[in-house]
Protein backbone atom coordinates (compact mmCIF):
# COMPACT_ATOMS: atom_id res chain seq x y z
CA UNK A 1 0.00 0.00 0.00
CA UNK A 2 1.21 3.04 -0.88
CA UNK A 3 1.79 6.08 1.78
CA UNK A 4 -0.70 8.10 0.38
CA UNK A 5 -3.43 5.20 0.53
CA UNK A 6 -2.16 4.75 3.82
CA UNK A 7 -2.52 8.42 5.09
CA UNK A 8 -5.84 8.87 3.15
CA UNK A 9 -7.22 5.97 5.30
CA UNK A 10 -6.03 7.18 8.74
CA UNK A 11 -7.50 10.97 8.00
CA UNK A 12 -10.96 9.25 7.37
CA UNK A 13 -11.66 8.85 10.59
CA UNK A 14 -10.85 11.87 11.52
CA UNK A 15 -12.81 13.96 8.81
CA UNK A 16 -16.23 11.64 9.79
CA UNK A 17 -15.40 13.17 13.56
CA UNK A 18 -15.12 16.55 12.55
CA UNK A 19 -18.27 16.50 10.47
CA UNK A 20 -20.09 14.78 13.19
CA UNK A 21 -19.00 17.16 16.11
CA UNK A 22 -19.69 20.29 13.32
CA UNK A 23 -23.58 18.80 13.20
CA UNK A 24 -23.72 17.80 16.91
CA UNK A 25 -22.82 22.00 17.98
CA UNK A 26 -25.51 22.53 14.80
CA UNK A 27 -28.18 21.27 16.39
CA UNK A 28 -26.95 22.61 20.00
CA UNK A 29 -27.12 26.11 18.58
CA UNK A 30 -30.36 25.15 16.90
CA UNK A 31 -31.88 24.29 20.19
CA UNK A 32 -29.88 27.27 21.79
CA UNK A 33 -31.92 29.45 19.52
CA UNK A 34 -35.67 28.10 19.84
CA UNK A 35 -34.58 27.98 23.63
CA UNK A 36 -33.88 31.70 23.77
CA UNK A 37 -36.77 32.68 21.54
CA UNK A 38 -39.61 30.51 23.78
CA UNK A 39 -38.24 32.23 26.67
CA UNK A 40 -37.91 35.63 25.21
CA UNK A 41 -42.42 35.46 23.99
CA UNK A 42 -43.90 38.14 25.92
CA UNK A 43 -47.34 38.49 27.05
CA UNK A 44 -49.79 40.21 23.82
CA UNK A 45 -52.60 42.18 24.65
CA UNK A 46 -54.68 43.39 21.56
CA UNK A 47 -57.02 45.90 22.14
CA UNK A 48 -59.98 47.18 19.48
CA UNK A 49 -60.13 51.34 20.15
CA UNK A 50 -57.62 53.55 20.29
CA UNK A 51 -58.48 55.33 22.94
CA UNK A 52 -58.67 52.31 25.30
CA UNK A 53 -55.63 51.04 23.76
CA UNK A 54 -53.90 54.40 25.08
CA UNK A 55 -55.60 53.46 28.93
CA UNK A 56 -54.32 49.97 28.41
CA UNK A 57 -51.09 50.85 27.72
CA UNK A 58 -50.75 53.12 30.81
CA UNK A 59 -52.08 50.47 32.98
CA UNK A 60 -49.58 47.59 31.37
CA UNK A 61 -46.21 49.59 31.00
CA UNK A 62 -43.90 47.53 30.01
CA UNK A 63 -45.59 44.29 30.95
CA UNK A 64 -46.87 43.27 27.91
CA UNK A 65 -46.55 43.80 24.06
CA UNK A 66 -50.12 46.36 23.41
CA UNK A 67 -51.46 45.99 19.68
CA UNK A 68 -54.15 48.56 19.55
CA UNK A 69 -56.02 47.66 16.17
CA UNK A 70 -57.94 50.88 15.19
CA UNK A 71 -56.15 53.61 13.74
CA UNK A 72 -55.60 57.23 14.71
CA UNK A 73 -58.97 59.89 13.78
CA UNK A 74 -60.61 56.28 12.90
CA UNK A 75 -64.45 56.08 13.22
CA UNK A 76 -64.86 53.14 15.30
CA UNK A 77 -68.31 52.36 14.27
CA UNK A 78 -67.10 51.56 10.76
CA UNK A 79 -63.02 50.66 10.65
CA UNK A 80 -62.89 47.15 9.98
CA UNK A 81 -59.74 44.63 10.37
CA UNK A 82 -57.08 43.00 8.41
CA UNK A 83 -56.57 39.24 7.95
CA UNK A 84 -53.57 39.30 9.79
CA UNK A 85 -55.26 41.63 12.60
CA UNK A 86 -57.70 39.23 12.89
CA UNK A 87 -55.41 36.62 13.49
CA UNK A 88 -53.82 38.68 15.88
CA UNK A 89 -56.70 38.52 18.30
CA UNK A 90 -56.53 34.86 18.10
CA UNK A 91 -53.27 35.00 19.48
CA UNK A 92 -53.63 37.14 22.21
CA UNK A 93 -53.30 36.42 25.94
CA UNK A 94 -56.85 39.26 26.34
CA UNK A 95 -58.53 41.44 24.19
CA UNK A 96 -59.35 44.15 25.51
CA UNK A 97 -62.96 45.51 23.37
CA UNK A 98 -65.13 48.34 24.16
CA UNK A 99 -68.08 46.17 23.64
CA UNK A 100 -72.06 47.30 23.43
CA UNK A 101 -71.83 47.31 20.10
CA UNK A 102 -69.48 50.27 19.04
CA UNK A 103 -66.95 48.39 17.27
CA UNK A 104 -69.30 47.12 14.68
CA UNK A 105 -67.46 45.45 12.41
CA UNK A 106 -64.89 43.75 14.59
CA UNK A 107 -67.29 42.32 17.44
CA UNK A 108 -67.44 38.98 15.53
CA UNK A 109 -63.77 38.81 15.43
CA UNK A 110 -63.55 39.42 18.68
CA UNK A 111 -66.85 36.68 19.56
CA UNK A 112 -64.51 34.27 17.43
CA UNK A 113 -61.14 34.87 19.89
CA UNK A 114 -62.93 34.58 22.26
CA UNK A 115 -64.48 31.08 21.19
CA UNK A 116 -61.13 30.32 20.61
CA UNK A 117 -60.43 30.17 24.46
CA UNK A 118 -58.92 33.77 24.71
CA UNK A 119 -59.68 35.72 27.26
CA UNK A 120 -62.07 39.11 26.56
CA UNK A 121 -62.56 42.23 28.68
CA UNK A 122 -65.88 44.08 27.40
CA UNK A 123 -64.48 47.62 28.89
CA UNK A 124 -68.15 49.53 28.72
CA UNK A 125 -70.29 46.30 29.80
CA UNK A 126 -68.44 47.14 32.81
CA UNK A 127 -68.84 51.03 32.91
CA UNK A 128 -72.62 50.76 34.49
CA UNK A 129 -73.93 51.77 30.74
CA UNK A 130 -76.69 53.97 30.54
CA UNK A 131 -79.30 54.11 27.73
CA UNK A 132 -79.42 56.64 25.26
CA UNK A 133 -82.19 59.54 26.16
CA UNK A 134 -82.51 63.38 25.54
CA UNK A 135 -84.12 65.90 27.38
CA UNK A 136 -87.35 66.11 25.36
CA UNK A 137 -88.13 62.76 26.04
CA UNK A 138 -86.63 62.40 29.54
CA UNK A 139 -85.69 58.72 29.46
CA UNK A 140 -84.59 55.60 27.26
CA UNK A 141 -85.06 56.76 23.73
CA UNK A 142 -83.98 56.05 20.31
CA UNK A 143 -83.37 51.96 19.42
CA UNK A 144 -85.68 51.20 22.51
CA UNK A 145 -83.59 52.22 25.41
CA UNK A 146 -80.37 50.44 23.68
CA UNK A 147 -76.91 50.65 26.12
CA UNK A 148 -74.52 53.85 24.92
CA UNK A 149 -71.40 52.24 24.44
CA UNK A 150 -69.75 55.95 24.82
CA UNK A 151 -68.85 55.44 28.35
CA UNK A 152 -65.65 57.02 28.05
CA UNK A 153 -66.94 60.21 27.93
CA UNK A 154 -67.21 60.26 32.14
CA UNK A 155 -63.67 59.74 33.49
CA UNK A 156 -65.42 58.55 36.60
CA UNK A 157 -66.50 55.75 34.62
CA UNK A 158 -63.43 55.29 33.19
CA UNK A 159 -61.71 55.07 36.07
CA UNK A 160 -63.91 52.48 37.42
CA UNK A 161 -62.70 50.55 33.89
CA UNK A 162 -58.99 51.59 35.00
CA UNK A 163 -59.44 48.99 38.19
CA UNK A 164 -61.13 46.12 36.46
CA UNK A 165 -59.32 46.33 33.64
CA UNK A 166 -55.60 45.32 36.09
CA UNK A 167 -57.47 42.65 37.35
CA UNK A 168 -58.05 41.29 34.02
CA UNK A 169 -54.49 41.72 32.92
CA UNK A 170 -53.49 39.82 36.04
CA UNK A 171 -55.56 37.09 36.05
CA UNK A 172 -55.17 36.46 32.26
CA UNK A 173 -52.01 37.46 30.88
CA UNK A 174 -49.05 35.11 32.47
CA UNK A 175 -45.51 36.87 33.27
CA UNK A 176 -46.73 40.04 34.12
CA UNK A 177 -45.92 41.95 37.80
CA UNK A 178 -49.12 42.34 39.78
CA UNK A 179 -47.86 44.89 41.86
CA UNK A 180 -46.85 46.75 39.07
CA UNK A 181 -49.78 46.28 36.95
CA UNK A 182 -51.61 47.84 40.35
CA UNK A 183 -49.21 50.63 40.99
CA UNK A 184 -49.74 51.79 37.38
CA UNK A 185 -53.62 51.40 37.53
CA UNK A 186 -53.56 53.23 40.70
CA UNK A 187 -51.26 55.79 39.40
CA UNK A 188 -53.49 56.67 36.22
CA UNK A 189 -56.70 56.53 38.65
CA UNK A 190 -55.25 59.40 40.32
CA UNK A 191 -55.34 61.10 37.02
CA UNK A 192 -58.40 60.64 36.22
CA UNK A 193 -59.47 62.14 39.59
CA UNK A 194 -58.30 65.19 38.53
CA UNK A 195 -59.28 65.17 35.25
CA UNK A 196 -63.18 64.98 37.22
CA UNK A 197 -62.61 67.55 38.97
CA UNK A 198 -61.15 70.09 36.22
CA UNK A 199 -63.74 69.21 33.90
CA UNK A 200 -66.53 70.18 37.03
CA UNK A 201 -64.52 73.28 37.47
CA UNK A 202 -64.60 74.26 33.82
CA UNK A 203 -68.01 73.32 32.60
CA UNK A 204 -69.19 75.20 36.28
CA UNK A 205 -68.24 78.53 34.29
CA UNK A 206 -71.35 77.38 31.52
CA UNK A 207 -74.61 79.71 32.84
CA UNK A 208 -77.82 77.24 33.50
CA UNK A 209 -79.66 78.40 30.09
CA UNK A 210 -76.64 77.49 28.27
CA UNK A 211 -76.33 73.83 28.90
CA UNK A 212 -77.42 72.14 26.28
CA UNK A 213 -75.75 69.65 23.59
CA UNK A 214 -76.42 68.96 20.14
CA UNK A 215 -73.76 66.44 18.63
CA UNK A 216 -73.61 64.52 15.36
CA UNK A 217 -74.89 61.71 17.14
CA UNK A 218 -75.78 60.40 20.50
CA UNK A 219 -72.30 60.02 21.88
CA UNK A 220 -71.82 62.87 24.83
CA UNK A 221 -74.91 61.11 27.53
CA UNK A 222 -72.36 60.11 30.29
CA UNK A 223 -70.61 63.55 30.10
CA UNK A 224 -74.13 65.30 30.05
CA UNK A 225 -74.93 62.78 33.30
CA UNK A 226 -71.46 63.55 35.02
CA UNK A 227 -71.48 67.19 34.98
CA UNK A 228 -75.23 68.27 34.56
CA UNK A 229 -75.67 69.22 30.72
CA UNK A 230 -78.83 68.17 28.91
CA UNK A 231 -78.87 66.84 25.29
CA UNK A 232 -80.98 68.29 23.71
CA UNK A 233 -80.60 65.77 20.27
CA UNK A 234 -78.35 64.83 17.81
CA UNK A 235 -78.09 65.24 13.76
CA UNK A 236 -78.05 61.51 13.33
CA UNK A 237 -80.52 60.25 16.35
CA UNK A 238 -78.76 57.32 16.99
CA UNK A 239 -75.06 55.81 18.72
CA UNK A 240 -73.73 54.81 15.59
CA UNK A 241 -72.48 57.00 12.56
CA UNK A 242 -73.54 54.53 10.16
CA UNK A 243 -77.31 55.81 10.88
CA UNK A 244 -78.51 58.51 8.61
CA UNK A 245 -81.22 60.89 9.59
CA UNK A 246 -85.10 61.35 7.68
CA UNK A 247 -86.33 64.39 7.09
CA UNK A 248 -88.78 64.21 10.36
CA UNK A 249 -85.55 63.75 12.06
CA UNK A 250 -83.79 67.38 11.23
CA UNK A 251 -87.51 68.64 11.37
CA UNK A 252 -87.85 67.51 15.36
CA UNK A 253 -84.03 68.63 16.09
CA UNK A 254 -84.25 72.20 14.90
CA UNK A 255 -87.29 72.50 16.21
CA UNK A 256 -86.10 71.46 19.90
CA UNK A 257 -82.90 73.45 19.45
CA UNK A 258 -85.47 76.30 18.53
CA UNK A 259 -86.94 76.17 21.74
CA UNK A 260 -84.14 75.87 23.28
CA UNK A 261 -82.12 78.76 21.84
CA UNK A 262 -78.99 76.47 20.33
CA UNK A 263 -77.71 77.61 17.76
CA UNK A 264 -74.29 75.34 18.53
CA UNK A 265 -73.22 71.94 17.10
CA UNK A 266 -70.53 69.97 18.45
CA UNK A 267 -69.32 67.33 15.12
CA UNK A 268 -67.06 64.21 15.98
CA UNK A 269 -63.72 65.27 13.82
CA UNK A 270 -63.91 61.52 12.61
CA UNK A 271 -67.02 62.01 10.39
CA UNK A 272 -67.42 64.72 8.10
CA UNK A 273 -69.64 67.71 8.98
CA UNK A 274 -72.37 67.87 6.26
CA UNK A 275 -75.03 66.80 8.14
CA UNK A 276 -74.24 69.06 10.90
CA UNK A 277 -73.76 72.05 8.13
CA UNK A 278 -77.19 70.97 6.81
CA UNK A 279 -78.72 72.68 10.45
CA UNK A 280 -77.80 75.65 8.91
CA UNK A 281 -79.50 75.72 6.01
CA UNK A 282 -82.52 74.17 8.44
CA UNK A 283 -82.94 77.28 10.77
CA UNK A 284 -81.57 80.33 8.21
CA UNK A 285 -78.06 80.21 9.12
CA UNK A 286 -76.01 81.44 12.21
CA UNK A 287 -75.69 77.82 13.17
CA UNK A 288 -71.89 77.52 14.63
CA UNK A 289 -70.16 73.86 14.24
CA UNK A 290 -67.80 73.12 16.91
CA UNK A 291 -65.22 70.39 15.64
CA UNK A 292 -63.91 67.44 18.64
CA UNK A 293 -62.20 64.61 19.02
CA UNK A 294 -64.86 62.27 21.19
CA UNK A 295 -64.30 58.85 19.32
CA UNK A 296 -61.25 58.90 18.57
CA UNK A 297 -57.34 59.94 19.51
CA UNK A 298 -55.54 61.79 17.29
CA UNK A 299 -51.88 61.21 16.06
CA UNK A 300 -49.39 61.92 17.69
CA UNK A 301 -48.82 65.87 18.39
CA UNK A 302 -52.44 66.27 16.84
CA UNK A 303 -53.70 67.39 20.43
CA UNK A 304 -55.58 64.64 21.19
CA UNK A 305 -53.24 61.93 21.34
CA UNK A 306 -54.12 60.63 24.80
CA UNK A 307 -56.95 59.77 26.69
CA UNK A 308 -56.33 62.62 29.21
CA UNK A 309 -55.59 65.31 26.58
CA UNK A 310 -58.58 64.60 23.74
CA UNK A 311 -60.98 64.84 27.11
CA UNK A 312 -59.08 68.09 27.80
CA UNK A 313 -59.62 69.46 24.13
CA UNK A 314 -62.89 68.45 23.87
CA UNK A 315 -64.04 70.44 27.75
CA UNK A 316 -62.17 73.36 26.65
CA UNK A 317 -64.11 73.15 23.00
CA UNK A 318 -67.29 72.63 24.77
CA UNK A 319 -67.24 75.58 27.34
CA UNK A 320 -65.88 77.59 24.63
CA UNK A 321 -69.01 77.03 22.70
CA UNK A 322 -71.14 76.75 24.58
CA UNK A 323 -70.62 80.21 26.79
CA UNK A 324 -69.81 81.73 23.12
CA UNK A 325 -66.19 83.31 24.75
Amino acid sequence: MSRTEEQRRAGAPTARLRRLIAGLLGLVAAATITSCTTGDERPSIVVTTNILGDVTREIVGGEADVTVLMKPNADPHSFGLSAVQAAELEQADLVVHNGLGLEENVLRHVDAARASGVATFAAGEAADPLTFHTADEGGPAGEGGQPDPHFWTDPDRMRKVTGLMADQVIEHVDGVDPVTIRANADRYAKHLTDLTAWMEKSFARVPANHRALVTNHHVFGYLADRFGLAVIGAVIPSGTTLASPSSSDLRSLTEAMERAGVRTVFADSSQPKRLAEVLRTEMGGGVRVVELHSESLTAEGAGADTYLRMMRANTTAMVTGLTGT
